[in-house]
């Protein structure tokens, strides 16, 4: 297959399409975040980019916390408004009527309408160029309840996430496996056929 090649790009997708909250239930704000991921699982530890220039910026960098709240394909209105409006010309989540909840281990709010909701704490600010770095530590993760199975499990499938590839959001599919699946053992069926 014939490969043509490109200069270096932000191309890597999809991506979460997610909402991060900051400030405080009092002054809560809320931007839409795409450069987003996990880092390290023990201790758990995520990290978000933000331009400078965002309303949203000096909020983390003088707080030190922020929630990543993972946004379903039901929201994908909001969260593209989160992310072109700005927090100091509008109060994005009154807008597009997306109500607040407390946080158990930060001073920022969760969205009540997301899925999943991760508190951080910020452990190292890293300026890159057109971005800093927020390198966090998750402090703790809050679930709709109605997605957690009766054997306590999340179920990711149902919450119906939404994704962010090059410009475009998507609605995530069907489940393809699970982790280590390709190389479980198939289970036999002790019964024989008669």
């Amino acid at each position: 297959m014939a490969k043509q090649f490109w200069k270096g790009s932000a191309l890597l997708a999809p991506v979460p399409a997610a909402l991060v909250t900051c400030g405080t239930m009092e002054k809560p704000n809320v931007l839409t975040i795409g450069w987003t991921g996990i880092v390290c699982t023990r201790p758990p530890m995520t990290y978000i980019s933000v331009r400078p220039e965002r309303y949203s910026y000096n909020i983390i960098k003088e707080s030190g916390e922020f929630v990543i709240n993972l946004t379903s394909s039901a929201m994908v209105r909001e969260t593209d408004f989160c992310g072109v409006r700005s927090g100091k010309d509008i109060n994005k989540l009154e807008a597009c009527g997306l109500h607040t909840t407390e946080a158990s281990q930060v001073s920022a709010p969760l969205i009540e309408e997301c899925p999943v909701s991760l508190e951080c704490r910020v452990v190292e600010a890293k300026e890159l160029g057109s971005h800093t770095m927020f390198l966090a530590e998750i402090v703790a993760v809050a679930a709709d309840e109605k997605y957690i199975d009766s054997k306590g499990k999340l179920n990711l499938q149902q919450c119906g996430l939404a994704a962010y590839a090059h410009g475009e959001y998507f609605a995530l599919g069907r489940k393809l496996g699970d982790f280590g699946f390709s190389v479980r053992k198939k289970k036999h069926n002790s019964k024989r056929r008669k």
